[in-house]
């Protein structure tokens, strides 16, 4: 997806039992989509930081997916139950965390990180993608809070300064092509 692309549509089931689409949270400003998985340090060293970034504007009017979709065949840590674990103990039903078994959604918004954020406004379009931070190993080092800028920007209606930085992260684990 490129900046100023619109959602397109979806449907993956989540670890808490439903089904979410673009059409979830069409209620809310702002939605934040992150793709991320369970077995990466990348993604794990930025799990704290999401779900502090969901309690500081979740009031405001943004909405939080996370979504998964690496090959849990070569990642077994990154399977649909791991993911319930995982949701349960650290996100605390906070937001939905998705499973895109066939990666197809991963494939559609452009993924190749995880973790990599996709922010899209109140009309869904996109309005910034790429980085969280720029210190995944240390979050006392942060200096930039690329993703915390570009939210504030969105909710307030206002362009965001930066709409693309690098993510920082694990590449996704792409199913392999059957011959």
């Amino acid at each position: 997806m490129q900046i100023n692309d619109k959602l397109f549509e979806f449907r993956l089931p989540a670890t808490d039992g439903n089904t979410y689409s673009k059409y979830s949270f069409a209620d809310r400003y702002a939605l934040l989509i992150i793709v991320s998985c369970n077995h990466c340090k990348y993604s794990r060293a930025y799990w704290n930081r999401i779900v502090k970034l969901w309690d500081k504007f979740e009031e405001d009017n943004l909405a939080v997916m996370i979504i998964n979709g690496n090959d849990a065949t070569q990642f077994p840590e990154d399977s649909f139950e791991n993911m319930k674990k995982l949701s349960e103990e650290v996100f605390k039903g906070r937001f939905p965390y998705l499973y895109d078994e066939d990666q197809e959604v991963l494939k559609s918004l452009g993924a190749v990180r995880t973790p990599e954020a996709f922010l899209f406004n109140s009309r869904r379009e996109l309005v910034y993608k790429g980085a969280i931070d720029d210190a995944w190993e240390n979050e006392n080092a942060v200096t930039k809070v690329y993703l915390e800028d570009a939210i504030e920007y969105t909710l307030d209606g206002l362009d965001v300064d930066y709409p693309e930085i690098a993510a920082v992260g694990c590449s996704i684990k792409w199913k392999k092509e059957v011959e």
